[in-house]
């Protein structure tokens, strides 16, 4: 029998799924982030609030901030970041064939070709109106029977240069066919891939689950806060970032302005178990469907990590330790790289096939992440009622090495042969 009280042990609801699919289908790509954000994340928030949150906009890019209390610098703030941004290809130029030659960005070239994109076009007579025009595929090749012996054996790959956009034009002037319709070097393209529920229990596929997941993590734990009361010691910021595929400079510049004391960062993780060819690697042993991932290592803090965990087991949320290394490479680092004195770390999900258009991963994983968080936040806030102490706390409960205590070999217990 299901667990009702332990909501990431079921099914994510139908409604609630709804919610992820509408945020993962926004067109978000780099630069132009304003559908997720604006159009579906704003709305949510804004409709979940209680009285006196508010959602912070910005004038140099589209992310969004729901703050529980604006204006209270004074109060010990937790900033949980998600990205809106999507890898995207681009329009590279125009060919007298009419193929519309592309970028591949962050996408291997391999895994784009048949696929059906969406290209997005600011019209050059209204700048500012944008079109969309469904309906290519990406290409590379033609037919096998173009393609060279390596190629069709597979011991040669695919070139970014070959990359082009198939409109499926004929007839003459083609070139002039499709520049006719305002398409220019530049424009946007996504995959069109939204997620739906997949074969596996509790498993969904589709494209960019990386990184409306971490969005929609943010919002949903924003929810839970609110519906348990709110945030009434210390102040929370529920942010969706941009520009994360780039150098997460949007999740920079949304600390570096709201000064956070605190950062969760919230993004994709590999399902390393499950990843072709990397065994010799000996990778951390996380798995899809066991649980949210936190990140150990880099410049994580130690003190903020051990409220989760500790969230995490009285709670009992499934949760997977993952080393990070020099970088978490998640918005998490948004803390040292906007300069800002803040304790940080970076919690996700395992997901497979990062950055392809199937993308796959649990719902139960992206509800434990959602209740680790907001349970955490919900413990800060008790910790902060109780002590009047937080900052305090962890500017002087540095963990400290040289007071380890000494570990003897124990045994196996009652396992010993």
């Amino acid at each position: 029998m299901a667990d009702t009280a332990k909501p990431w042990a079921t099914a994510m609801p139908d409604a609630q799924f709804q919610l992820m699919h509408d945020i993962l289908a926004a067109p978000s790509p780099i630069g132009l982030e304003g559908a997720m954000t604006h159009g579906v994340l704003k709305p949510y928030f804004e409709q979940i609030a209680p009285d006196g949150w508010t959602v912070q906009t910005f004038k140099g890019h589209a992310g969004v901030v729901l703050d529980t209390h604006p204006g209270r610098d004074d109060l010990f703030t937790v900033m949980v970041i998600g990205h809106a941004d999507k890898i995207r290809m681009q329009v590279r130029s125009i060919g007298e064939d009419g193929k519309i030659w592309i970028n591949s960005d962050s996408f291997l070239p391999t895994t784009l070709i048949g696929h059906e994109v969406t290209l997005f076009s600011e019209d050059p007579d209204a700048p500012g109106r944008y079109r969309r025009l469904d309906g290519g595929t990406v290409e590379a090749l033609g037919a096998i029977h173009f393609a060279d012996p390596k190629l069709r054996s597979g011991e040669k790959g695919v070139r970014k240069e070959q990359l082009y956009v198939e409109l499926q034009l004929h007839g003459k002037d083609r070139k002039k066919q499709v520049e006719a319709l305002g398409i220019r070097p530049g424009d946007s393209i996504l995959m069109n891939r939204p997620i739906r529920r997949g074969f596996g229990p509790d498993s969904f596929y589709g494209a960019y689950l990386d990184n409306g997941l971490g969005c929609f993590v943010a919002a949903e734990s924003a929810r839970l806060v609110a519906e348990a009361g709110g945030a009434k010691n210390i102040r929370m910021l529920f942010a969706a970032a941009t520009y994360e595929e780039i150098g997460r400079f949007g999740s920079r510049v949304l600390v570096s302005e709201m000064r956070p004391d605190a950062i969760i960062g919230v993004d994709v993780n590999h399902d390393y178990k499950a990843a072709p060819g990397i065994g010799d690697k000996r990778m951390a042993p996380i798995s899809m469907g066991d649980g949210f991932t936190m990140s150990v290592g880099s410049i994580v803090s130690e003190q903020l990590n051990r409220r989760i965990e500790a969230v995490a087991h009285e709670k009992a949320i499934p949760i997977q330790r993952d080393v990070v290394g020099a970088d978490t490479g998640t918005d998490g680092m948004a803390g040292v790289l906007g300069n800002v004195d803040c304790a940080a770390t970076s919690v996700g999900m395992p997901i497979r096939n990062m950055h392809t258009i199937s993308e796959s991963g649990c719902t139960r994983d992206v509800l434990a992440c959602t209740h680790a968080v907001a349970e955490t936040l919900q413990a800060l806030d008790t910790e902060e009622s109780r002590t009047g102490q937080l900052a305090a706390a962890f500017c002087a409960d540095h963990p400290r090495l040289d007071q380890a205590a000494g570990l003897d070999h124990r045994g196996l217990g009652d396992k010993d042969a």
